[in-house]
C-alpha cells in the first residue's frame, strides 16, 4: 500500500507491514519508520517504483489551507503550520507550503499521474481530503481532487464524510465540519 504524501508515515499503524510512504522531509520519514512504514525520502512527482507495483494507495494530501502558512508571527503569537511543526522551512516543492492555487493543483495532478502509473489494474485509491474556508468562502478542494483523479482515468467508487473537530482558534476558527474519504479504483484495462 503506497502513501505518496506520507508525512510522518502513520499509515503504517493501519496497514501492518505493507505500507510504503514517500516523503520529502527526512525528519518526518524517520518518524514514519517508527510507525512501521517503509519510508522513502523523495519527491512523489517522480516515484522510484516500477509500473504496476502497488495493490492500493491511501493518502491525505495537504489541503492548501492555512497549514501552508510559512511566515513567523511578528506579534509572537503561536502558529500551527507544517513549517512550525517541522521547526524549519519545508523543502522546495513540498505541498505543505502551498496555498490553494495553480502551483498546488499542478503538483498534485503530476503526483496523481505517477500514482496511476505505479498502481496495478483494479487497485483501490483511498483519498482523505477536505475543503477549507478562505475569506468566508468554501474552497472546493475536495471536488478538484475528485475531478482530477477521474479525468486521469480513475473511477469514483464512494464517499464517506467524517465529522472532525478541527482547530478552532484565530483566523482558522470558522471551519467546514468534515473531511471526505473518497474511494477510487484504477480500471482493469
Amino acid at each position: 500500500v503506497l502513501d505518496p504524501f506520507a508525512g510522518t508515515g502513520r499509515i503504517g499503524r493501519v496497514v501492518d507491514g505493507t505500507a510504503v510512504g514517500v516523503e520529502l522531509e527526512i525528519e518526518w520519514a524517520v518518524q514514519g519508520r517508527e510507525h512501521g512504514t517503509l519510508m522513502v525520502v523523495g519527491n512523489s512527482m517522480h516515484l522510484p517504483f516500477a509500473d504496476k507495483t502497488f495493490d492500493a494507495l491511501v493518502t491525505s494530501p495537504t489541503y492548501g489551507n492555512r497549514m501552508a502558512d510559512h511566515h513567523n508571527a511578528k506579534d509572537g503569537s503561536p502558529r500551527r503550520s507544517y513549517k512550525h511543526l517541522l521547526g524549519r522551512d519545508l523543502t522546495k516543492g513540498n505541498t505543505g507550503q502551498m496555498h490553494w492555487g495553480q502551483e498546488y493543483r499542478d503538483v498534485h495532478a503530476s503526483v496523481y499521474e505517477e500514482c496511476l502509473r505505479v498502481l496495478k489494474p483494479g487497485a483501490q485509491f483511498v483519498l482523505n481530503i477536505s475543503d477549507h474556508i478562505r475569506a468566508g468562502v468554501v474552497i472546493p478542494v475536495s471536488q478538484w481532487h475528485t475531478d482530477t483523479l477521474v479525468s486521469l482515468g480513475f473511477v469514483f467508487v464512494s464517499n464517506v464524510d467524517v465529522e472532525t473537530p478541527r482547530l478552532r482558534f484565530g483566523a482558522n476558527r470558522k471551519r467546514v465540519p468534515h473531511e471526505h474519504v473518497r474511494v477510487f479504483s484504477k480500471p482493469l484495462r
